[in-house]
């Protein structure tokens, strides 16, 4: 049975606490059962649909869980439509050390019949201060 979430913002914390517990049943309730969905991980190749979105999570979730706390979230809202920009920290723990690394993330949302549901996750590697900066880190800087 489908899980029904509210709101989007229900929705994206679903799709972080999976992503902590590297729950890849529970991770794929957020994403929409769709073939136009969308994965772009950090440095890798546009996965395109549910099926081989599925397989990159499962590949990645197989090394563990996700160490990720999401941060200064701008969030755009329409009647069926969400779009989340944030910064994703993630905590790397090596065997001798642990590492901190920022990325941008935008998460979209779309309401359907089952509630919100993600369509598109696109993160990509961040300054190291993105998470130390304000809402619209530089102001006026357009590239």
């Amino acid at each position: 049975m489908p899980v029904m979430f509210a709101t989007s913002e229900e929705a994206e914390l679903a799709f972080y606490d999976a992503l902590e517990r590297a729950d890849l049943a529970r991770l794929m309730q957020v994403w929409a059962d769709e073939e136009e969905i969308i994965c772009v991980h950090p440095g890798g190749l546009r996965v395109v649909g549910h099926h081989a979105v599925k397989e990159s999570w499962q590949e990645i979730l197989a090394n563990g869980a996700l160490h990720i706390r999401p941060s200064n979230a701008v969030v755009l809202h329409s009647m069926m439509s969400a779009v989340h920009s944030l910064v994703e920290q993630v905590t790397v723990h090596g065997t001798e050390s642990t590492e901190i690394a920022n990325c941008y993330a935008t998460n979209v949302y779309h309401k359907g019949p089952t509630g919100w549901r993600m369509i598109m996750h696109h993160a990509s590697a961040a300054p190291g201060q993105a998470g130390m900066l304000d809402l619209h880190d530089v102001p006026g800087m357009l590239h």
